[in-house]
């Protein structure tokens, strides 16, 4: 599942397709938990490298603490959760936030709402050793919108006649995931192939992404897309354009 193309990214999944049911193992969850019933939709899968980009629910659960597989970011769609340390120290996600954890962090999914939807960017390599974490602090990021727009800085290069500036939020230990938030006043770029995979979700204006057929896909506040690397497409925007973005260069 490997393909390019600009993918948006849909709460149901695909039109005709929807979600698929995966299989639960029981033994991933806390004594007295339920089991939860979960489903998921794979936009985009990438074996090699161990991306996965889609939807995913689940009902309510509570995981055994232990190491979090993988580098993931998430946009929570419905529902709330809570992310608690193996000291009982709880970092809470509510309906709307989109938030960062760190891979191989000890920490317990705690959910107690009955229903929970999120779009995600999953990085996680079955192959390579889970990290020796001794402590979650600091791998939980929630993004804050404000504290993020006081760190704005301009990027090294301008794109496309716009001006850029640029918070980063987040940063595997690898070095090949980061996540941030982005702005733009109005700018327009050539076709060109996308030199990275990246997960948008809009926050503020809205952009046009022509592919390399010429098909316009139009993105505006709330929603969320997905452009693997390699995929050709130009961007523009008449309007200022702010961002959250989840980047993988590898």
């Amino acid at each position: 599942m490997t393909k390019t193309g600009v993918m948006r990214l849909e709460p149901a999944g695909p039109v005709g397709e929807g979600l698929e049911p995966m299989e639960v193992d029981p033994s991933g969850f806390a004594p007295g938990s339920d089991v939860p019933e979960q489903s998921i939709h794979a936009y985009f899968a990438d074996e090699s490298i161990g991306l996965t980009v889609g939807v995913w629910t689940t009902t309510g659960m509570t995981e055994k603490p232990g190491p979090y597989p993988g580098d993931e970011f998430m946009y929570l769609l419905e529902g709330r959760l809570d992310m608690v340390d193996g000291d009982g120290e709880a970092v809470p996600v509510e309906t709307g936030q989109s938030f960062a954890v760190r891979n191989g962090i000890p920490v317990s999914w705690t959910q107690e709402a009955p229903f929970l939807k999120k779009f995600f960017l999953l990085l996680h390599d079955e192959k390579k050793p889970v990290p020796d974490i001794d402590s979650a602090k600091g791998g939980v990021v929630v993004m804050d919108p404000m504290a993020l727009e006081a760190k704005l800085e301009p990027e090294a290069e301008n794109i496309g006649g716009g001006e850029q500036r640029d918070a980063l939020a987040f940063t595997n230990d690898a070095g090949t995931m980061t996540v941030g938030m982005w702005e733009t006043t109005p700018f327009e770029t050539e076709k060109a192939p996308f030199s990275v995979h990246e997960f948008c979700q809009i926050l503020e204006g809205e952009v046009v992404i022509t592919d390399e057929e010429g098909t316009e896909h139009r993105f505006g506040p709330g929603e969320v897309l997905f452009i693997p690397k390699g995929t050709v497409c130009s961007w523009k925007c008449d309007v200022p354009l702010r961002k959250y973005y989840a980047i993988v260069d590898m």
